[in-house]
């Protein structure tokens, strides 16, 4: 879908296209800056004002970027509306720029849907020496309240319970499981956060669920792809309003959390992620420069949450929607599971070693599901000549994983699910080098650790208790995807028949 359908959905992108008209007159007046940078990668031509996006999929903007690389090459810019953007693709130059140049190429893109809420505060969107502190504070607390450790796992096996008994619920009728999934993986992260989990049916915690559901559906659409690229329009009214009343919504809820942890707080009986920044952030009162303060507490807190909750109940999702459409895959992994650990006993992850049909699976769900597919932006921070092209300093870098995980050169099937990408002659797991749903470098995922043993405890013991099913009367299943800042699966609906 180009720049020219988006502007057909509703008023507030026909407004937006108005206004652009309007300015083109300015650009005319003014003059194109083009970038003039010698041998910057190449990339289409632009037209005035709105760049390439006439020539993009807003809609699905990496399915577009790939297609260009067919044509310019694993290295080639765009232009989003008046800003450059360098794209990255295919796993040796997507892995050699985050993880052999993983300095040069570490700076997070200032994307101004997520700049006008945190203002460069957090750990996923911050920038500089604020977002240094918050990443190495953020790694030693989760690893201190049990990330990667039996802790963690006992609390993932419990909420593991707690979901099963709801999917009992509805018995064997289809249901949408989005929500619930979202509060079930949710609650995990929660625990290290606020040293406690929530009830499925807890109106404010289900509310804060809906919201950032929302809003990581709506950070993908064509409208917010709009917004990132003529800001200064924000005054129109559109879905970028619905994300800033929704982040607003969420901060209200998390400061009234806090409340409670202020007035708690005990240095020598820390309970959660929260305590532990608020000590930290007594410690450093007497320091005006200190980045322990109330605005990293709120968007740290509110980046873990998201980011815990969205791509590892995603991820299930998709597993489940797999697991129907191939069933003879699902019947092999339940009897592999029953073999090894029975129908009784909850999966626990030194099973793991025992379950490679089960492992490799839940790899090729990932890499198959394809979860970020465009990654989140990074920018240069430093002038670097890379490929043969020189890419200034603060430059928009897009490193798109979608080109990693269905690179050609790479996997033998990469446009089929395929479990056996990860299984050897003999039935063996085996790791794949160009396996990167996390990205990579210096801004991967913090919560990878947590994320792989929640998503092996999570899906085994779903498939140990369930048989997952077409539901009656539907059509053809299939794996289309809807693409927000995630990928999700088309089809909502799951069957879950006890076993």
């Amino acid at each position: 879908m180009s720049i020219l359908n988006a502007f057909s959905l509703d008023p507030a992108t026909l407004g937006l296209f108005a206004a652009l008209t309007i300015i083109l007159l300015v650009y005319f007046n003014t003059g194109s800056k083009s970038h003039g940078t010698l041998n910057f990668p190449p990339g289409p031509a632009p037209l005035p004002v709105i760049g390439n996006l006439h020539m993009l999929d807003l809609k699905n903007l990496g399915k577009s970027l790939m297609k260009l690389s067919e044509k310019y090459g694993t290295v080639f810019s765009i232009k989003l509306g008046f800003r450059n953007a360098v794209v990255l693709t295919g796993y040796e130059t997507v892995n050699d720029a985050l993880v052999k140049h993983a300095e040069e190429f570490g700076g997070r893109a200032h994307l101004p849907i997520f700049e006008a809420n945190t203002k460069g505060h957090g750990v996923i969107f911050g920038h500089g020496e604020s977002w240094k502190q918050m990443r190495r504070f953020t790694l030693t607390t989760l690893r201190d309240f049990g990330m990667g450790k039996k802790t963690i796992e006992d609390k993932i096996i419990e909420e593991t319970e707690f979901l099963i008994k709801m999917f009992d619920s509805y018995e064997g009728q289809p249901f949408n499981p989005t929500i619930k999934l979202n509060a079930a993986v949710a609650n995990i992260i929660c625990s290290i956060l606020f040293g406690d989990r929530f009830d499925y049916e807890d109106e404010r915690f289900v509310r804060i669920v809906t919201r950032l559901n929302e809003s990581i559906q709506l950070a993908g659409s064509p409208m917010i792809q709009l917004y990132n690229a003529f800001p200064f329009l924000g005054f129109l009214p559109g879905s970028h309003k619905k994300m800033f009343s929704n982040a607003k919504e969420n901060i209200a809820y998390l400061k009234t959390l806090f409340i409670n942890h202020h007035q708690n707080l005990d240095e020598n009986d820390l309970r959660s992620f929260i305590d532990a920044f608020m000590l930290r952030q007594q410690q450093e009162s007497d320091n005006p420069n200190s980045y322990f303060n109330e605005n990293n507490l709120t968007f740290t807190a509110i980046n873990l949450f998201a980011a815990g909750m969205e791509t590892t109940s995603t991820t299930i999702r998709w597993g489940m929607l797999l697991m129907m459409k191939y069933p003879e895959i699902q019947k092999k992994i339940h009897e592999e599971i029953i073999k090894v650990i029975g129908s009784d006993r909850s999966p626990r992850v030194q099973d793991r070693k025992s379950l490679p049909f089960t492992d490799a699976v839940i790899h090729e769900i990932q890499r198959f599901g394809d979860i970020v597919p465009m990654n989140l932006p990074h920018e240069s921070t430093v002038d670097i000549t890379f490929k043969g092209f020189f890419i200034p300093k603060g430059t928009y870098v897009i490193p798109l994983l979608s080109s990693v995980l269905y690179d050609k050169t790479q996997w033998e099937k990469p446009n089929e699910f395929n479990p056996s990408h990860f299984l050897d002659a003999e039935g063996k797991f085996v790791r794949r080098e160009a396996f990167m749903p996390f990205s990579a470098g210096r801004r991967a995922c913090a919560g990878e650790t947590l994320a792989k043993m929640e998503l092996f405890l999570f899906f085994t013991a779903l498939v140990q208790k369930f048989k997952f099913q077409v539901p009656p009367n539907a059509s053809e299943l299939g794996l289309g995807s809807v693409v927000g800042l995630t990928s999700f699966p088309k089809y909502p609906y799951v069957c879950a028949v006890r076993r």
